[in-house]
């Protein structure tokens, strides 16, 4: 059910009070324990779900763990444009310095996306792997303005595989409950400590982001491109790319402002920064007239939104076109090595990976799952289904381990710089070969049922029943690709289509995902008749 306001300016009794949020940080106690999901810990502040104390706890635990596994080199710190991120920020340095950590941040209080504090760590690993350097990043990504959030990315660069955050938020909690415990200094002495440095982190990354993406084509090529950062991290990075390589690139949206009061609301009614959801998109969308090329990125910069033709590419489509092409057109990639996506991403990337002659990787939810892939470059490509991927280098090198949004516009870019086509024709001829994709996901409240339900359930009981007409061929709680629990249920049906339910890692939500190669009623009577089989 879409809200009546989606796609519109959020009303002024709807934007979030800043002062009220702030004061909540410092003043009120945490109602609920640290918990990592896919994305470190989020939650809010009016809740008591991100507080200072939670803050704080979550940093000391990531120092006592550095010197648990003797990580010497600096730890790259960055933030983002929500409001809770700078005041998380100056309470993480204030117990970073405390506790002896070189930590290195960007100069002038320069927000940094992730993709960036990756690049960091990778290339300082690649010079000194006798003193790993790992990071923190304070985001909620594409949250609500009312969220913060804090992940931590150890020396390989990208999300912290479970072994890890549960170590951490295990230690965190025990801090939590005794925070007189945790050694902090006051802002102003950790700024000014030895410790703490400063770096430009624009300038490295700018110049470097050739090494993935062809910008001399682009330039060469005189696309007129728009860029809306939704007011993320991002917003100082467009200007010096475009100054450095040449780009006839507009940022059509330079505002920065933390209730993020110029976005229009998404499905929900939400403010929401989702780059992949045309509601949250509504403004770029309506401003991409004129230009050959636009795009998007969330707070953190790790997704990307394509505007190509006037109208928001659902991410799917995007992966399969960008997949399609980098298999073509990145000679120096090894040539054994495989593809990535989430299971829960579209069908039609196996057909474009097949068709290439490559071997598909398919994983459950979560970046972290490519990581290893692309450190050891067994994986060429990592991506999901929401609008968040990453790809070696040009000449098959490692680029990051995190979701790179810049990479993956920009790549969209060199796309229709190269082959002379906008990226969603390109995805027409491949839906033409391979079958129209009709792919959706709708998030509801989960009970406590349907996650007994999901965890309990013998899936292969479910193999040979009928869903819309058609046998279930397949049914599965693991990926195929790694044999990883998925948390939920995938289910495929006779013609390729499928669906999958999994309960959210970041809220108390139940995802319910459907892909029809048929038409979009055929999706709709999926849609309608998937629940009753595996929750009544």
């Amino acid at each position: 059910m879409v809200h009546p306001l989606a796609g519109q300016k959020a009303p002024t009794d709807q934007l979030v009070n800043l002062p009220r949020l702030l004061a909540d940080y410092y003043t009120i106690d945490p109602a609920t324990p640290i918990a990592f999901g896919t994305s470190g810990h989020r939650g809010s502040a009016l809740v008591g779900s991100f507080n200072e104390n939670h803050v704080a706890a979550i940093t000391a635990a990531t120092a006592e763990y550095r010197q648990r596994r003797q990580h010497t080199g600096p730890l790259f710190l960055g933030f983002d444009t929500h409001a809770l991120s700078e005041a998380a920020f100056r309470t993480t340095l204030e117990v970073l310095a405390a506790y002896g950590v070189p930590t290195i941040i960007h100069k002038k209080n320069e927000y940094t996306p992730t993709p960036v504090i990756s690049h960091l760590i990778i290339n300082h690993n690649l010079h000194h792997p006798k003193a790993l350097s790992d990071g923190l990043i304070i985001t909620p990504s594409h949250n609500p303005p009312t969220d913060g959030g804090l992940k931590y990315n150890p020396p390989h660069g990208g999300p912290a595989d479970v072994d890890v955050t549960n170590w951490i938020e295990k230690r965190a909690n025990e801090l939590l409950s005794k925070p007189t415990t945790i050694n902090r200094w006051s802002y102003l002495r950790a700024r000014s400590a030895e410790t703490t440095q400063e770096a430009d982190f624009i300038r490295p990354f700018v110049r470097a982001l050739n090494d993935v993406v062809d910008l001399p084509a682009i330039k060469s090529a005189g696309l007129k491109l728009a860029a809306d950062p939704l007011g993320g991290s991002g917003i100082n990075f467009w200007g010096p790319i475009a100054e450095e390589w040449g780009l006839n690139l507009q940022i059509v949206n330079p505002i920065v402002d933390a209730s993020f009061a110029f976005m229009t609301l998404d499905s929900d009614g939400a403010i929401r920064m989702d780059c992949s959801s045309p509601y949250a998109m509504a403004g770029l969308i309506q401003k991409s007239g004129g230009f050959d090329l636009a795009f998007g990125n969330d707070p953190d910069f790790d997704r990307h939104g394509i505007v190509s033709g006037g109208k928001l590419m659902n991410p799917n489509h995007f992966l399969a076109v960008a997949i399609d092409y980098l298999l073509s057109h990145r000679p120096h990639w090894p040539n054994r090595a495989k593809v990535g996506k989430t299971l829960v991403s579209s069908g039609l990337i196996d057909q474009v990976v097949a068709t290439k002659g490559r071997e598909l990787y398919e994983t459950p939810v979560g970046f972290k799952w490519f990581v290893e892939g692309l450190t050891q470059r067994s994986l060429v490509f990592g991506g999901e289904e929401s609008a968040g991927a990453s790809l070696l280098q040009r000449n098959g090198s490692t680029w990051t381990t995190d979701k790179d949004g810049f990479a993956l516009t920009l790549l969209a870019a060199e796309i229709m710089a190269r082959i002379g086509r906008a990226p969603h024709e390109l995805y027409e001829i491949l839906a033409t070969r391979h079958g129209h994709s009709h792919y959706g996901r709708l998030d509801t409240a989960i009970t406590e049922s349907e996650k007994t339900t999901l965890k309990s359930i013998d899936a292969a009981r479910l193999v040979g029943t009928i869903c819309a007409g058609r046998k279930i061929i397949a049914a599965s709680t693991v990926a195929a690709g790694n044999n990883a629990p998925i948390g939920g249920l995938k289910v495929i049906l006779a013609d390729r289509s499928w669906f999958a339910f999994r309960p959210s890692g970041t809220e108390p939500k139940l995802k319910f995902y459907v892909e029809s190669f048929s038409s979009p009623e055929d999706w709709r009577n999926i849609v309608a008749e998937a629940p009753g089989l595996i929750f009544n």
